[in-house]
């Protein structure tokens, strides 16, 4: 993202005048501005003034001034803006939605404190912030306020998401709560996420991001749930000043931050999912910017500032123009406008998943737009800018869009075939599909509704495979019809409401499916056009000659034909009229379809039955309007219209509905002027009605429902449905059922329905009647079955045999048979079978009957089965009689093949073979090659099975099944032979295979070389001559250049790398274009700037200016032209196309001639090229002083001088000072004169010329000749040593000093010379200066020698001269702090401590921590303490005094807990032991403290350890004369409590201890002075819960319960006491800041209290022993006495004791015995290690006997 300065839109004033608020409006075409004066200033999208208005104060009595504006926004419909006051008011203002519309208040909302801070999230709501901490929201439409959520804090921001459906306000105190309208399924929390470490007056809530900045110059960037996870600082830039506002772009991705003089902007990586920012936006003396406000669409941000600017800048990644039609704007990664340049209509496309929009692509006419993200794709419709975004994995772009549906986006991808309708986010529906065109698929989403059914209809018609159509309802997203056709098909479509599709095949056959009855019928046997009429189910199509005309598809036997003599080419409806247009030769003819019949359709599908009946009747009656007439009438009946139902009926000719409808309306009009109801809710009405449409059990449904039993009866008799109305008296118990069965028979046997009349018999259980009545019937067969099924019938042979003669009478031999069986007759049934061909019965018989006949019977049945033609039936019953060859016979001829290989196994091989031959050759003709194959070979026709292979074109397979029958040559010619064979059928594929396969790739090369295939070729040689792949291209590239066949031979010469010879081939034949397309595409980065050059060349004059201007390289073209000494081709081109290129190419030119030594002509151009300077130096370096001087002062005065001094240069080199002299005083440059005769030594002459022309050098010049002077002789170090010497030699001590002293490091790298004079100016400076002279000298000289690494020298020449701190110091300075000290101690001891000083920081310095301990222990002590090095410390510290050791421990143990590491802090003093120290007792507590108010520290070694650290104390203070102090008593206490929670926790791990562990949780409740109360509650009664005695943790949890409320309300006071009086569980506890359990668990606890308060059989009361007490109280509150406590449970012991040696240490008996027990049987440690702790707590037991005494 970029911001780009466009304009200024309000000057700033001079003084303060902040702008308050800004907002755009939601439709982009509204900006408001709200300055310092109260008056609100409206822009259009543009940045031009368009309005203003005026605001006002709650009341007009406190003054206009009496307010400030706080927050302003527009409303979703940008028609109204809301305004927040200071003085306890929001405003709503109606705008209007065009410019100059009259400015009213629709909305006031009064509070009771300022508003600070206001947003316009969503229709209706205004959400703002309060100054005494509420958020509140302002509902328009009720006009009425309420309060989301209030704190106790000023809101200073409150901001929105960027899909505006959750709020976020920040406060003073620096939180920010979040509250979500609808969280949109992610599941974020609501509520204070934030505190923010200054108040968030700057708040932008991202994409997934929430960015927040304030007063401490700093960006903090916080995650989803609240936590930081970047940050930005500034606190350290001096020019940075706070953070006074920001805001975040639409799509979330890009947040500005205002300050002063500058803008800070954010941009979100996805790659990186993380915030970069970008370079600042930085405006001098813009001052603070006071508000921020982005235009919805991305693609502007408006900045306000303290003086009463407003400045707007552009916003955007990249900006790019399509076809000079539209403007395509990326305002961010997910974000992009599109704009219409002609219309300057708009369309912001944006993700709403926040991902990168990678490309927008304007397709189908420049309509619709397509871009992609990494996951989704987005859809638009410029037209009716509807826009869609979809999930979409990416598939490389490698999707076909098609546009030809202006509803829906077809898009088809790897067979798939997805509908995207516009205006929707979700796909519409995906279907498999390898067919995909237009004209193939039919998709109709909602296109004509009827009036009376305004549900979804959206379907689509596509083609599964080429003769099979599918029709999906894409609402319910399941297949409604399923089409096969015998042909192939071309061309379907459905009509607009998806009840008819019409399709056609390739044969040009027309057909129509009708959805709803699933049937299909043919309209045309040929059909060149066709098309449905527009907005109607009218149907019109060509065959041939004629036009066919269908105005009612539901009878498509009636068409309307009319001749024509051309084609049909459009159809077009329009203005009221339908016109088909038929092309007739060079004339276009126009036919006119009767709109009336079109009407009609139109009517009908609107529901308007009357106005169709009123058409209608307009018609004749004809096969058309008939067919209209019984559309009409179904479609009434259906809608209950049933006057015009009876008027079709009526105008068809069917009286017998019209009068029957007509008697149903008068009974409904009869029934509607009696009770003056609807006649058609009538339930006679509805039960005629149901009783035409053959309802007849819905018309039962309604007689019955309304008790009219009798009238449905009688319907039935009406029509005859005797069993209906017989089934109905049953049910309903009626008195006539009776009457009405015998009614029944009387007329069964009236209408000679004999059958039904025996059935009825049947049922009634007149069994000999019925059979009567069915034989009668001629029903023998229903006879046989009854009487089967009764014994007592079976047992009456006359009747039996009567039976058996019906039977045999009407050849039911099969039912006789059965009935012989039945009565023992077992040959007649055997017989009977036979005779009926019931084989299966047969044979059942014989196997119990006759089992030598059941051979023979299946044979009979194998034979009559094959006779019958079943021969996959017959083929076991031949295999059960022994035929095996039938069976194989049968199995191959009844095509069960599989069956006919089982049954050849294993038999003779001679028979087997001709059948294996069979056998392979029908999986031959299957294309199953491998079984045919397998099968030959088994026949032992091997060479068979290599031609299955071979014919198959399955070489592979071939060759290898050859070369294991053939020998390696026949295999070879074989493989030859058919390729060649395969080579004169022109499949060349198959031929190279057969080629290879025998390893011969020279023959496939050679035979793809012959026909030309030069890639086949080339792909060959690659792979088997990858060493001749470049000549191979190179020899086919000339070969392909000398047929002319360019195209070819430059491929060649591009993928042989010569892509040179394709550009000279191309060159040669003036194909200009092509080279330069060549030499662009494969050349380098300048080869095709060579060929446009040279191509240029070739053309010269206009043209070339032309070609070089169309590449964009005229520029380039004249500079290479002037480059290459081209300048007649370079003057050309600039005369023509680029004048400003003459200057350039004289001066080339000229340099090119004066390299060519013609120089005249070189002036000449320098002259032409405005460069005569250069011709002066031409003319200078060639020492042509004439010619120089006469172009300077010709064209160039200025460079006179400039020769004059070069004459002089020269002069001087040649000794000719006297001219030199003239020439420079001439050019007036005396200074250049001195300089020259200083460089020559002639001080003479330069301190003369300086006294004539420059006297006021003329004295330092004399001082640096007399300097030189003093100075002549060896030059350098040398000649100062020199002279050094020389002033030493003649006493002159000083000088000599002075110049011993001048030499320098600058002046010589050699140490010893700079040692060597150095220590001799010290040595003089000794022995004869006096000593403050020497002591200075020496204070010069020793830093000096100190920095030559000359320490000690410097030490002993400071010594010298008594100074001892300096000498220290430079032994310091080289870490010889012995040295120093020496010299300290010898010299000045009091400067022993400074030497000490500066060696432990310097041992500090340098983190010598093991030098520092032979120091100073305790320094470095403190150094590994900085460093973090603890254990070091430790280590060290233990060394030393245990106050040492123990002052850093707590050190440790302080940090560790700071750090929330107890256990590790506990661990420590186990490790070294709790000292008796006051300054450690917090440490104690506090590892106390945290290790009992944890729940996830229950474990034996954190409380044995715990313990084991307190007895350690208690044990330290005792010993140290504490015992009489509150702290002894405190940790007395912690002690006791550690201990039981140990012996808990160790009986814990081991079964059967529940009872000790609820004894003492039961005791631990006397500790909840330093246990948690909650914890300590919730523990005992979940312990007593678990050993069943609920009357305990039912008290235990109910106070539980109740110490979980005054932890929410922070007080004690309203808790009940009472069931613990008399108790030792103390009232007053400290109450636990947090809750032990959470929230799940609390309410599981309330659940089972809530549950056992139900039982009777709990009690809410404690159990007592005989004290009449608590049985865990130590005190008996009757008594008075005290109890001692048990060491094990906790609970008074009274009885049964065991004694131990120190005093008042006992234990319950049972419970001691218990744990020895328990530890005897089970290894566990920590028993093992209570009992250890016990011994030693106790003394030990104190006698065997005191053991066993009660």
């Amino acid at each position: 993202m970029q911001l780009k300065h466009m304009t200024t839109l309000l000057e700033p004033q001079l003084g303060e005048s902040k702008i308050c608020c800004m907002c755009w409006a939601a439709n982009n075409t509204k900006f408001a501005v709200c300055t310092s004066d109260r008056v609100v200033l409206l822009y259009d999208e543009n940045g031009e003034r368009r309005d203003k208005f005026a605001t006002k104060p709650i009341d007009a009595k406190y003054g206009k001034k009496s307010y400030s504006i706080k927050g302003m926004a527009f409303s979703p419909c940008s028609t109204k803006v809301a305004l927040g006051q200071t003085d306890n008011i929001i405003y709503v203002y109606k705008i209007g939605s065009d410019w100059g519309d009259k400015k009213v208040i629709c909305n006031k909302f009064i509070q009771t404190s300022a508003i600070t801070c206001l947003i316009w999230p969503m229709e209706g709501a205004i959400v703002f912030g309060l100054a005494e901490g509420k958020v509140r929201l302002a509902n328009t439409r009720t006009n009425k306020s309420s309060t989301i959520y209030g704190t106790d804090s000023y809101v200073v921001s409150v901001t929105t998401n960027p899909s505006s459906k959750g709020v976020l306000s920040g406060h003073a105190d620096g939180t920010l709560i979040r509250y979500f309208f609808d969280d949109e399924g992610s599941g974020e929390s609501q509520g204070k996420i934030i505190t923010h470490p200054c108040p968030p007056y700057a708040v932008a809530w991202a994409t997934s991001s929430i960015l927040v900045g304030g007063c401490d110059r700093r960006v903090i960037v916080y995650n989803r749930e609240g936590r930081p996870i970047q940050t930005f600082d500034y606190s350290r830039d001096e020019s940075e000043k706070e953070f006074t506002t920001a805001v975040a772009n639409p799509a979330g991705q890009s947040i500005v931050f205002g300050s002063y003089d500058r803008l800070r902007l954010y941009n979100f990586s996805p790659r990186r999912a993380a915030w970069d920012e970008a370079k600042p936006k930085e405006i001098k003396n813009l001052y603070t910017i006071s508000a921020l406000a982005w235009k919805r669409d991305g693609s502007r941000l408006c900045a306000g500032t303290l003086c009463g600017g407003v400045e707007l800048f552009d916003c955007c990644l990249r900006r790019s123009i399509y076809k000079n039609k539209y403007e395509i704007t990326y305002t961010g990664l997910s974000q992009v406008i599109v704009k219409n340049l002609t219309s300057g209509t708009r369309v912001v496309l944006k993700s709403h998943y926040g991902y990168e929009i990678d490309e927008v692509k304007m397709l189908g006419g420049d309509r619709f737009l397509v871009a992609h993200t990494s996951d989704t794709l987005l859809l638009g419709d410029l037209l009716t800018n509807r826009l869609s975004e979809v999930t979409w994995q990416g598939s490389g772009g490698n999707e076909k869009f098609f546009f030809e549906n202006e509803n829906v986006c077809m898009i088809f991808n790897a067979g798939e075939l997805s509908l995207v309708e516009y205006g929707s986010n979700e796909i519409l529906g995906s279907v498999r599909t390898e067919l995909m065109n237009p004209h193939l698929i039919s998709v109709r989403l909602n296109e004509r509704q009827h009036s009376n059914n305004k549900q979804d209809n959206k379907k689509m018609a596509y083609l599964i495979d080429p003769k099979t159509i599918s029709i999906i309802d894409l609402i319910m997203g399941v297949q409604i019809a399923n089409i096969q056709h015998n042909s192939k098909l071309d061309w379907l479509e459905l009509n607009e409401t998806a009840s008819k599709l019409l399709f056609r095949d390739k044969r040009l056959r027309l057909h129509l499916y009708d959805v709803a009855t699933d049937s299909k019928m043919t309209l045309l046997n040929y059909c060149s056009f066709v098309q449905w009429v527009p907005q109607s189910d009218v149907l019109v199509a060509q065959n041939r000659d004629s036009l066919c005309v269908w105005y009612n598809v539901d009878a498509p036997e009636r068409v309307t034909m009319f001749p024509i003599k051309g084609e049909i080419v459009e159809l077009d409806r329009s203005e009221g009229k339908t016109e088909v247009l038929v092309q007739e030769g060079v004339n276009t003819i126009t036919y006119t379809l009767d709109e009336g019949l079109i009407e009609f359709g139109t009517a009908v599908d609107d529901g308007d039955f009357g106005r169709a009946v009123a058409f209608l009747e307009t018609l004749e009656m004809s096969p058309e309007s008939e067919a209209m007439w019984r559309t009409l009438s179904k479609l009434s009946l259906d809608g209950r219209q049933l006057y015009i139902a009876q008027r079709c009926y009526a105008a068809l000719g069917d009286i017998a509905k019209t009068r029957y409808l007509k008697k149903v309306n008068n009974m409904a009009d009869e029934y509607a002027t009696e009770t003056g109801l609807n006649g058609m809710d009538f339930y006679r009405v509805q039960a005629k009605l149901a009783i035409l449409e053959k309802e007849y059990k819905k018309a039962e449904r309604i007689y019955v429902e309304n008790g009219a039993i009798d009238e449905c009866i009688l319907f039935y008799q009406d029509m005859h449905m005797w069993k209906d109305a017989i089934a109905l008296a049953e049910a309903k118990n009626h008195p006539d059922l009776a009457n009405l069965r015998s009614m029944y028979y009387q007329w069964l046997i009236d209408t000679n329905q004999d059958e039904s009349a025996g059935a009825l018999k049947e049922r009634q259980g007149d069994w000999n009647g019925a059979i009567a009545l069915y034989m009668k019937a001629g029903l023998p067969a229903r006879a046989a079955k009854l009487a089967l099924s009764r014994s007592d019938l079976m047992s009456n042979r006359h009747l039996m045999e009567q039976i058996a003669s019906g039977l045999l009478k009407y050849d039911l031999n099969e039912q006789a048979g059965e009935l012989f069986e039945k009565t023992g007759n077992f040959q007649n049934a055997l017989e009977c079978y036979k005779r009926d061909r019931a084989y299966r019965r047969a044979v059942e018989l014989a196997r119990s009957s006759f089992p030598s006949e059941v051979v023979r019977l299946e044979f009979e049945w194998a034979e009559h089965l094959s006779a019958q033609k079943q021969h996959d039936a017959a083929i076991n019953h031949y295999i059960e009689a022994g035929a095996t060859e039938k069976a194989v016979d049968s199995a191959i001829v009844s095509r069960q093949f599989k069956k006919a290989i089982v049954l050849l196994e294993g038999q003779d091989s001679d028979m087997a073979s001709k059948y294996y031959h069979k056998i392979a050759m029908h999986y031959l003709q299957l294309n199953d090659y491998e079984t045919a194959a397998r099968l030959f070979m088994k026949a032992g026709l091997r060479k068979e099975a290599v031609q299955v292979f071979l014919a198959a074109e399955r070489w592979q397979e071939a060759h290898s099944l050859a070369q294991t029958c053939m020998q390696p040559d026949e295999v070879t010619n074989l493989f030859i032979s058919n390729a060649q064979q395969q080579e004169a059928k022109a499949k060349y594929r198959e031929a190279e295979r057969l080629y290879l396969a025998v390893e011969e790739p020279d023959l496939a090369i050679t035979m793809h070389k012959k026909l030309r295939r030069y890639d086949d070729m080339i792909r060959l040689v690659g792979e088997y001559h990858p060493d001749l792949l470049q000549d191979t291209h190179l020899h086919l590239a000339k070969e392909l250049e000398g047929e002319i066949h360019l195209q070819q031979a430059e491929k060649h010469f591009v993928d042989a790398e010569d892509w040179k010879s394709a550009v000279n081939m191309y060159r040669q034949r003036d194909l200009w274009e092509d080279a330069y397309r060549v030499a662009k595409s494969h050349g380098s980065a300048t080869a095709h700037k060579q060929v446009a050059y040279l191509w240029a060349r070739s053309l010269g004059g206009d043209s070339a200016v032309k070609l070089l201007t169309k590449f964009g390289l005229l520029d380039a073209a004249i500079d290479y032209a002037a480059d290459n000494c081209a300048f007649d081709f370079a003057f050309d081109l600039a005369k023509t196309g680029m004048e400003s290129k003459m200057p350039d190419i004289h001066l080339k030119y000229a340099m090119y001639l004066e390299d060519e030594g013609k120089f005249p002509e070189a002036e000449a151009e320098f002259i032409k090229a405005d460069k005569p300077k250069e011709a002066v130096l031409m003319y200078v370096h060639n020492q042509d002083w004439d010619g120089a001087q006469r172009v300077a002062q010709s064209h160039d005065p200025d460079s006179v001088n400039d020769v004059l001094i070069g004459q002089a240069r020269v002069s001087f080199e040649q000794k000719e000072f006297q001219q030199a002299e003239a020439y420079l005083l001439r050019a007036q440059r005396p200074d250049l004169t001195v300089k020259y005769y200083k460089e020559a030594e002639m001080w003479t002459d330069a301190l003369r010329i300086a006294r004539e022309y420059m006297p006021s050098k003329f004295d330092a010049l004399q001082r640096e000749y007399e300097r030189q002077m003093s100075d002549r002789g060896p030059s350098g170090v040398e000649g100062l040593m020199k002279q050094a010497r020389d002033w030493e030699s003649q006493g002159e001590y000083n000088q000599a000093i002075a110049c011993y002293c001048k030499v320098s490091s600058d002046m010589t790298s050699d140490v010893r010379i700079l040692e060597k004079s150095w220590t001799k100016a010290a040595e003089l400076s000794l022995k004869f200066l006096p000593a403050e002279k020497a002591a200075a000298v020496i204070e010069l000289l020793g830093p000096k020698l100190i920095r030559l690494q000359k320490h000690e020298k410097a030490a002993e020449l400071y010594v010298q001269v008594d100074m001892i701190q300096e000498a220290a110091d430079a032994f310091m300075e080289c870490g010889e702090f012995k040295k120093a000290k020496g010299v300290c101690r010898d010299y000045a001891p009091e400067l022993e401590a400074y030497v000490d000083e500066k060696h432990k920081l310097h041992l500090k310095h340098h983190g010598d921590t093991k030098g520092m301990v032979s120091v100073d222990v305790m320094t470095a002590l403190d150094m590994y303490v900085e460093r973090g090095q603890w254990d070091k410390c430790i280590h060290t510290a233990a060394q030393e005094a245990p106050q040492v050791l123990h002052k850093y421990v707590a050190l440790y143990a302080a940090n560790l807990l700071k750090e929330g590491n107890v256990l590790e802090a506990l661990d420590l003093y186990i490790q070294h032991g709790a000292p008796p120290n006051v300054q450690n007792f917090n440490i104690y507590r506090r590892i106390a403290n945290d290790v009992i108010s944890s729940s996830e520290l229950d474990n034996y070694k954190t409380w044995g350890g715990l313990r084991d650290m307190l007895h350690g104390l208690v044990q330290n203070l005792q010993r140290s004369q504490q015992r009489n102090t509150t702290d002894f008593e405190e940790f007395e206490l912690l002690l006791l409590a550690a201990h039981y929670y140990a012996v808990r926790a160790a009986c814990m791990e081991f079964d059967g201890m529940g009872e000790v562990v609820a004894k003492i949780s039961t005791s631990l409740l006397r500790y909840t002075t330093v246990i948690p109360a909650d914890k300590a509650f919730y523990e005992a009664g979940l312990h007593c819960k678990a050993i069943d005695q609920l009357n305990m943790a039912f008290v235990f949890w109910n106070r539980y319960l109740d110490l979980s409320e005054a932890i929410e309300e922070g007080t004690l006071d309203m808790i009940d006491n009472s069931d613990f009086q008399n108790t030792d569980v103390p009232y007053e506890v400290p109450l636990p800041e947090k809750q032990y359990l959470h929230e799940t668990a609390r309410e599981e606890v309330r659940d089972w209290v809530l549950a056992v308060s139900m039982d009777h059989k709990v009690e809410q009361v404690l159990p007592t022993d005989e004290r009449d007490t608590f049985e865990a109280n130590l005190l008996a509150h009757k008594t008075g006495i005290r109890a001692l406590p048990c060491v094990i449970t906790g609970y008074p012991v009274l009885r049964n004791r065991i004694e131990f040696k120190i005093d008042e240490r006992v234990a319950n008996r049972e419970d001691w015995q218990r744990i020895t027990m328990a530890a005897k049987m089970s290894p566990s440690f920590p028993l093992q290690d209570t009992l250890r702790f016990v011994t030693q707590f106790t003394g030990g037991m104190a006698s065997a006997a005191a053991a066993f005494r009660s």
